[in-house]
């Protein structure tokens, strides 16, 4: 592939752009073009069969919808890359949609690595939750929909097959078996009570159900349960029996009963639009279970596309190139060649693609179109409560609602000064953003000192902004401050030395802390108020205080139990780096240490029997 730019990218030479030449010069081929506005950012991606007549249509036609035309305007520039193939540029827009997230593609904001159960390839493999690259030797099951389902199976293997779940690190150093085997939800191969061979049987065990083969397993493990029985080994016996009738529980809830769905996995894929609200039904089954669902709702603000199907084939190129892929997607849209092609290319072996289905396959997708709309109601209405909201709390602040898109609320967290935490969560788009939350260890200020705490989160956040460091994020419309009267007057001053103008209010809790009995202090006009507690521009205030709160006090909690794991360790005599951590891996933490006796503490290296006895007494 090829790279051209359409003009250099130096300030001067953006400034010689000839539109008219640049289109008159495009080639006949394939290829990816980006349109970027006057500040160099990529406002949308396209792939195109031809390029010369793709992008050229942009200035030609007269029938463009508003939203395009609405782009258009905006254009200063335009890139393009040349490709062998309609398949090669498709992966390529979508590689650069993922990069650049470009204000008008279509962008499903949940597109992010989904989780996996995984089993490690250890002799005795351990079980766990797993997001990010796949690596041999390590086997994988999923995707799944949301980490519960990944988790919910795991609980499901647990009981069954009893697999453990510990770290290498507590594995490898324990020498006695820990909870989960005393309630029979892990076999205890840690400490030898179960043979490397029993266990890797139990781990083929596990898979066959991962992949749908319950009826072969459940026929394997009748007859070991028979064999047992012949032998006289009726505990053994038993365990079989028990795990016969988990799962035949489980088959019941769970399984898809189905010559199509026991042994693939299938994806069902339902797209509706009701109201200019796009919504995808996604559904996953593995093995022949039906392992979760999950609802997709892009940004539809700013679609350059008038055509539904334009977004089923937006969420496929973004959930399926480059990552791990089902043997059959059904959906109720169809799938262009090129795109099917593009799939294919990366899989080893052929991924049907079921269109216009009948039968028991068309009942799944009914399913899922149902859930589809029931989804796009309910977020109808979040929406228009969350409209509802935004409008009075404009009300309030003599504020324009458009212009009230972006919250950031600011709270400080510490026990006595200690561990002294500072959060800044996002309310934005009508959402929380839970990606866009920061936490700040603060330094500087005086422990307990939550006024110069506020003052240094606020500076650090708003000075490198005013010094045109957008990596940190863009300008809130509105700074809410979690406290009273202090704290908002110390962001004015803060506000003075930066010299920005950002809208504030404070949110001081009320008598005896009660939700609903807050005061809101409002500097711009000069006013302290409190407003009915059901008032909805009270309730979005509270929501983002409420989190704000939340997300200070988790990383407090956090940064604090660290800090008091080194130093309750730190203050033994005797104990230093390397002791420190030697138990804390033989124990797997702090609570590890404490529960362990003497005679166990000094079984680690280079704890003395003498030490040991200090560690306990120190610890209890």
């Amino acid at each position: 592939m090829n790279d051209t730019v359409a003009t250099p990218s130096s300030p001067t030479d953006k400034k010689k752009f000839n539109l008219t030449l640049f289109l008159k010069n495009l080639p006949l081929v394939p290829g990816v073009y980006r349109m970027l506005d006057a500040n160099d950012k990529v406002l949308y991606v396209g792939k195109a069969v031809n390029l010369k007549r793709r992008v050229s249509s942009y200035f030609q036609k007269n029938d463009l919808s508003p939203r395009i035309q609405l782009m258009v305007k905006q254009v200063a520039r335009i890139e393009i890359t040349a490709t062998h193939s309609e398949t090669e540029a498709l992966i390529l827009e979508n590689n650069f949609i993922k990069a650049l997230s470009p204000k008008y593609n279509i962008l499903f904001r949940d597109d992010k690595s989904y989780p996996y159960l995984m089993l490690s390839g250890h002799r005795f493999a351990q079980m766990a939750y797993y997001r990010g690259t796949l690596k041999k030797p390590n086997q994988y099951f999923g995707p799944y929909p949301n980490g519960y389902a990944v988790r919910n199976s795991i609980q499901t293997l647990q009981k069954v097959f009893r697999l453990r779940t510990c770290e290498d690190s507590v594995f490898e150093h324990r020498d006695r078996a820990c909870l989960l085997y005393q309630i029979k939800r892990c076999s205890g191969p840690c400490v030898g009570h179960i043979s490397v061979e029993d266990y890797q049987s139990d781990v083929k065990a596990a898979v066959s159900f991962l992949q749908g083969k319950t009826s072969e397993l459940t026929a394997s493990l009748h007859a070991k349960m028979q064999q047992a029985a012949e032998q006289l080994n009726f505990e053994t016996a038993a365990q079989i029996r028990d795990q016969i009738q988990a799962l035949g529980l489980m088959q019941s809830q769970q399984f898809i009963d189905s010559k199509y769905a026991r042994h693939s996995d299938i994806d069902i894929l339902a797209l509706i639009e009701e109201n200019d609200i796009v919504c995808i039904h996604w559904v996953s089954i593995r093995g022949g279970r039906h392992v979760g669902d999950k609802n997709f709702f892009p940004d539809t603000r700013y679609r350059v596309t008038e055509k539904l199907n334009h977004y089923g084939e937006a969420f496929v190129a973004q959930h399926y190139l480059g990552k791990n892929k089902p043997d059959i997607i059904i959906s109720n849209f169809q799938l262009p060649k090129s795109l099917c092609d593009a799939l294919n290319a990366e899989n080893s072996r052929q991924i049907q693609f079921v269109h216009n289905t009948v039968g028991e396959r068309r009942i799944w997708l009914q399913m899922a179109e149902r859930n589809a709309q029931l989804a796009i109601e309910q977020h109808r209405l979040q929406q228009h409560s969350q409209q509802h909201r935004i409008e009075a709390l404009a009300q309030l602040l003599d504020m324009d609602a458009e212009n009230l898109n972006r919250i950031e609320c600011f709270d400080i967290s510490h026990t006595q000064g200690e561990a002294t935490i500072a959060s800044c969560v996002v309310y934005e788009d009508e959402a929380m953003q839970p990606a866009k939350y920061r936490r700040y260890n603060i330094t500087t200020a005086k422990a307990g000192d939550d006024y110069a705490a506020m003052r240094e989160v606020l500076t650090r956040r708003y000075g490198r902004l005013a010094d045109n460091d957008e990596s940190i994020g863009t300008w809130p419309d509105l700074v809410l401050i979690d406290g009273g009267k202090g704290q908002v007057h110390m962001a004015l001053d803060v506000w003075h030395e930066l010299g920005i103008h950002i809208p504030i209010v404070g949110i001081a809790k009320g008598p005896e802390r009660k939700a609903g009995l807050e005061e809101l202090i409002i500097p711009h006009q000069q006013r302290n108020i409190r407003i009915e507690p059901h008032n909805p521009a009270l309730h979005l205030l509270q929501t983002v205080r409420d989190e704000s709160h939340r997300f200070a006090i988790t990383g407090h909690r956090q940064k604090r139990a660290k800090a008091r794991v080194t130093s309750s360790l730190n203050d033994i005599p005797g104990i230093g780096s390397k002791r420190r951590q030697a138990l804390l891996t033989r124990f797997g933490g702090l609570r590890g240490v404490v529960a362990a006796s003497v005679h166990d503490l000094s079984q680690t290296e280079g704890i003395s029997l003498a030490l040991a006895e200090k560690i306990y007494t120190a610890l209890h």
